[in-house]
């Protein structure tokens, strides 16, 4: 029997590409409506909420859970799933647990400012959420904040890849390539390492561009404050270009000559494993300290440096502008490597027999907790969140609860 998954929150493209290597599963996935990047970032084939009202989303996913045996979450996806009394099983990503809502004052290692700032109301709400959830999952490096805080998580290094957008590389872009040029398609932020690589370009020797997407932080006055001061001090190496649709972007990595990632967490993100797959070399600093582990084997990451001190990055970028060979020797290690973390039908097998064991752990995709218990939780929420007093009137009134 099929198990029908209802998927809450897509961050990264990550669940819409899982639910299309599920064989014995099928998901669903309503994600947050597109605003900022996200028209840009988003899969165009999502069903969307059609406000970022927290009631009316709890509403939709009440009129619609009764279709569904399990549910997958992502990012605030969570809260509409706790408030919706659902079980569900969470995937995090990056900030939603590396600086956690339930953390007073939490950031994340890189910045000074915090990410929340919740009241104690809040803090706790949040706290429920985490706790509510079946499993909590998360990948590489993730995975050591969500071990601090969780007794039932699961590390899950794949990461795979929509072969359908990326694997067949489509005709490279017609414009004109004056000197060798870098792609950077992550925003321009601390968080990426984008301080770290314009300190590195100061050291570089050779002559090369590159195509930084214009896009940069904007959640915290830091962000935004940093965030900016990069854009305004490009170095003379750096091009803007405008925000790229996902579907366009293998056209960009088959005709850039390599890319730069993420010069600052230590790990691998999207960005490196795409363009991996579209066949160009990459910079992207390598913590060893990450254990990377796939079916109880571990796998060492290929992606160089191992440093990201700048002279050391601009040691690198010198050597890919510089050397075929050594370009070509760190691509073919790359891909050996990224071809066996990104393989989709593996991680589709993985997700099927989780959502198998999961399922035999619960009834159904309700939690069936008491009507008062759940009206009490969206009272929580709107309480510690300072909303007006009409919004608890309405909760007050009677309504349908599946049960």
């Amino acid at each position: 029997m099929v198990i029908k998954v209802l998927a809450i929150g897509d961050i990264g493209n990550y669940l819409v590409t899982i639910s299309k290597y599920v064989k014995k599963s099928k998901i669903d996935i309503i994600n947050f409506p597109k605003d900022g990047a996200g028209k840009f970032t988003y899969d165009e084939n999502y069903e969307l909420f059609e406000n970022y009202k927290v009631v009316d989303q709890v509403k939709k996913i009440n009129e619609i859970k009764k279709n569904y045996d399990l549910a997958l979450v992502m990012g605030t996806g969570e809260r509409i799933a706790y408030l919706a009394d659902l079980n569900y099983i969470t995937y995090y990503v990056g900030r939603d647990i590396d600086a956690p809502r339930f953390i007073k004052n939490s950031k994340e290692p890189w910045y000074k400012e915090q990410l929340h700032r919740l009241n104690f109301l809040e803090r706790s709400f949040y706290k429920k959420t985490f706790d509510f959830a079946i499993t909590h999952i998360a990948p590489t490096w993730v995975f050591e904040h969500l071990r601090k805080y969780s007794d039932k998580c699961i590390k899950m290094d794949r990461k795979p890849i929509d072969l359908t957008l990326f694997e067949e590389v489509p005709a490279s872009l017609s414009r004109k390539k004056e000197k060798f040029t870098f792609f950077c398609p992550q925003r321009m932020s601390i968080s990426k390492g984008t301080d770290i690589l314009w300190k590195a370009l100061k050291y570089c020797k050779t002559d090369f561009k590159i195509l930084q997407v214009d896009w940069r932080d904007l959640t915290t006055d830091e962000e935004n404050r940093t965030s900016l001061q990069l854009r305004e001090n490009l170095p003379p190496q750096v091009e803007l270009i405008p925000m790229i649709k996902r579907k366009d972007m293998p056209s960009y990595y088959g005709w850039a000559d390599a890319v730069i990632g993420n010069l600052v967490i230590g790990s691998f993100e999207y960005v490196e494993l795409e363009a991996v797959i579209c066949k160009k070399p990459v910079i992207s600093f390598t913590d060893k300290s990450f254990k990377i582990i796939l079916e109880d084997i571990e796998l060492q990451s290929p992606f160089l440096p191992e440093n990201n001190d700048p002279k050391i990055i601009a040691g690198v970028i010198d050597k890919i502008v510089l050397s075929k060979d050594f370009r070509e020797t760190l691509y073919k290690q790359e891909y050996e490597f990224v071809k066996e973390i990104t393989d989709p039908v593996k991680a589709g097998e993985w997700w099927d027999s989780l959502f198998e064991e999961s399922r035999k752990k619960v009834d159904s995709i309700n939690r069936k907790s008491p009507m008062v218990v759940v009206r009490f939780r969206m009272m929580l929420f709107l309480i510690a969140n300072r909303l007006y007093h009409k919004k608890l009137e309405k909760l007050i009134t009677p309504y349908k609860h599946d049960k």
